[in-house]
């Protein structure tokens, strides 16, 4: 079998790059050394392994994508960029034929995925890499479906902690407050408690200094209005790897997608586990 041809988008960035270093020890993939970068970074090239990438601003994106699918054919795009470029980035994608799995979180999410269905490429969007995580939220989903009003009475807190770089709240919290509050709970996604802070990340959380940098922590408590019962539900990711693994699976699955013929259509990580 041929390996996939993938364009990683978004280096030098860590998510980026730690994608690019699981996929270069991957025969199923072939990297394209090109990553198309914002306008905050000033290097032309960054290495990773034994590569190294050249580094394409916005405004040359148009003229490099024509010499490189011209150079190297179909392939896949993978973004790992920043929320302000989400939607240009997509648009972009979308214009120039190119199918894509988005792994960046913000940005207008509905636009996101009108943008995807009024062009003729499928794409994979999730706010969540981590099968893992997303099997979880499958949980909650079914329960929010089936168990309507489960807790009502019951108060929500919700508490995520990222990285300093990470700019936005946890798309994962914000998926998971629509679920509670069909479970019967009241609560907006302005009230999740967002962790920036190493220091208090350390001290109070408890989070390993070598993860300071990398790591995705969320804890959702709910107490009844007597204080006599709690639930508590837990994830906690220490590093990058779960997310990039994650990634290269929807490469694949949107790679069957594109064979298949299936355009116009977004597919979400719930997809990428159901594997049809």
């Amino acid at each position: 079998m041929n390996p996939i041809k993938v364009m990683v988008n978004g280096l030098p960035g860590n998510m980026a790059s730690n994608v690019v270093q699981h996929a270069l020890n991957d025969k199923r993939f072939e990297l394209i050394s090109h990553s198309l970068t914002g306008p905050e970074i000033t290097a032309s090239e960054t290495t990773i392994g034994s590569v190294a990438f050249t580094l394409i601003q916005p405004q040359d994106g148009y003229q490099a994508i024509s010499a490189i699918k011209e150079n190297s054919g179909p392939f896949i795009s993978v973004d790992f960029s920043l929320p302000s470029a989400v939607n240009s980035n997509a648009e972009f994608y979308c214009k120039h034929n190119l199918p894509f799995v988005m792994g960046t979180t913000g940005g207008d999410r509905d636009f996101l995925t009108e943008t995807v269905t009024a062009s003729s490429i499928p794409a994979v969007i999730a706010p969540n890499m981590a099968k893992q995580i997303v099997g979880f939220q499958a949980m909650m989903e079914y329960a929010a479906q089936t168990f309507p009003n489960l807790f009502a009475g019951y108060d929500l807190e919700i508490k995520e902690s990222h990285q300093q770089g990470k700019a936005d709240t946890s798309g994962t919290a914000k998926a998971m407050v629509h679920y509670f509050n069909s479970l019967g709970t009241p609560y907006t996604e302005t009230d999740i408690i967002k962790e920036r802070d190493p220091e208090t990340q350390q001290s109070v959380w408890g989070i390993p200094a070598e993860f300071l940098q990398g790591h995705g922590w969320h804890t959702y408590a709910l107490t009844s209005s007597d204080k006599t019962v709690r639930f508590e539900f837990t994830h906690n990711v220490n590093g990058r790897d779960v997310y990039a693994l994650g990634t290269l699976d929807a490469v694949l699955y949107l790679d069957k997608k594109i064979k298949a013929g299936v355009r116009s259509r977004v597919f979400s990580m719930i997809d990428v586990l159901k594997g049809i």
